[in-house]
């Protein structure tokens, strides 16, 4: 049995998808059942890294899903439109769809999950976090007998591989990142990276699939690392931690209708180095779950590029064909792989959040100082880890602070008192510490 697919883009990941499918020679025999029908590209006449069947280049994709001989839509052209359109018209029509569109998911995903349970179909996304990093079925399918309490992750390789760098020779932010577009790790405009966009499209999905119900995109409290200062990586390093751009989800609680209270964010962390995450480097990826009964489990490998990710595409292509193949196209929904929502997610108010807080700040270099700083976290019930001072310029002092665990809400009263005294000059960076 032959299954037609159709391709929705032929950029960096989907000439690597066309090459699994068109070269089957020593993969799972399955592949060899796949035959690749139609692909959309913008431009016909440009050449391409991977030979395509004959005739099967069109530059209208409703000539892909609509071709009644494309039994699979894989989407990997990205953006929001006219992806989401296409998607939706794909299963409109009946047509499972495999993509890898992390933006689209995390802002209509809601739409497209009823849209494929209407209509019968899987939607399958595995390649939209964390590239060839199997995630999303497991989240779905091997760890659903747990209480998942929570998800956190590495999950941008651009961001991981600047703050590497960072880390390992001391250089400035802006010279890494110019680096690292010219070594093709950043775009050209890399704003969805650095500034968080990208890491919190990813663990809205997760969180959704962890804790079963849609999580609100626009929620989620982003920070990126674009005004993140070398010092403080170095003073890091010094306390004994890496920093890296974190993005959690965490199940605070339940609410009283039942639904699920979580706290989701992305931020730049001091991790200590004994942290499992923290020895994740460069442009790799790595997903730790926690949860109940099974611990920590932590899934690590590249987060991005044209092998991985192709490789996660293939593999969502290749679980809707052996269903199809042992069910035959009409069968129904397997749950578990579909992931259907079944209960509702609210973020939680970030002032009603605890966590440990790292705060460099710049003061006079006087006696007293640090004891007065002492004074506002105390009488703002903040517990101080560790203070210490280290020189600054000009004669000044930099004072940098640990603190436990506190409420944000007593942490921003402790801020507020400490901006206030005359001998602080500023606050120049406060981080999340685990």
């Amino acid at each position: 049995m032959t299954i037609g697919v159709g391709l929705l883009g032929l950029g960096t990941v989907g000439a690597g998808v066309a090459s699994i499918l068109t070269n089957p020679e020593g993969r799972h025999p399955m592949v060899a059942e796949l035959a690749l029908r139609r692909v959309a590209v913008r431009d016909q006449q440009r050449s391409r890294p991977v030979t395509l069947p004959p005739g099967s280049l069109v530059t209208d994709p409703l000539l892909v899903v609509d071709d009644p001989a494309v039994e699979i839509v894989v989407e990997v052209m990205g953006g929001l439109e006219p992806a989401r359109t296409l998607i939706l018209r794909a299963i409109a029509a009946g047509k499972p769809v495999v993509t890898a569109n992390k933006a689209v998911i995390a802002r209509h995903g809601e739409e497209i999950v009823a849209a494929a349970a209407e209509h019968g179909v899987y939607v399958l996304i595995e390649a939209a976090v964390g590239g060839g990093i199997p995630i999303i079925e497991p989240l779905k399918q091997s760890l659903g007998g747990n209480r998942i309490q929570r998800v956190s992750g590495i999950i941008n390789g651009t961001t991981n591989y600047i703050l590497s760098r960072m880390a390992d020779e001391g250089a400035a932010y802006a010279d890494v990142l110019a680096e690292a577009q010219g070594l093709g790790y950043a775009e050209a405009d890399p704003a969805a990276d650095v500034e968080g966009g990208d890491a919190a499209d990813k663990i809205a999905i997760l969180a959704g699939l962890a804790y079963g119900g849609t999580v609100s995109r626009a929620g989620i409290a982003t920070e990126g690392i674009d005004r993140l200062d070398a010092r403080d990586v170095a003073y890091a390093a010094q306390l004994g931690f890496v920093v890296k751009l974190l993005a959690v989800a965490e199940h605070v609680g339940d609410n009283a209708d039942g639904s699920a209270s979580l706290d989701v964010r992305v931020h730049p962390t001091l991790l200590p180095t004994s942290h499992p995450l923290a020895g994740v480097h460069g442009v790799n990826n790595a997903i730790l779950v926690e949860g109940e009964p099974v611990g920590r489990v932590m899934f690590y490998g590249p987060g991005a590029g044209a092998g991985p990710t192709a490789s996660a595409v293939v593999a969502d292509i290749l679980n809707i064909a052996g269903i199809r193949k042992v069910s035959g196209p009409q069968a129904g929904l397997d749950p578990l792989l579909a992931a259907s929502r079944w209960r509702r997610c609210t973020l939680v108010d970030g002032s009603r959040t605890s966590h440990r807080n790292y705060v460099r700040l710049r003061t006079r270099d006087e006696a007293g100082v640090i004891g007065k700083i002492g004074t506002c976290f105390g009488d703002a019930g903040v517990s101080i880890q560790s203070i210490v001072q280290f020189p600054g310029h000009e004669g000044g002092a930099e004072i940098v602070t640990i603190t436990h665990e506190v409420l944000e809400a007593r942490f921003r009263d402790a801020l507020a008192a400490i901006k206030a005294l005359e001998e602080v000059e500023a606050v120049a960076a406060c981080l999340r510490t685990l």
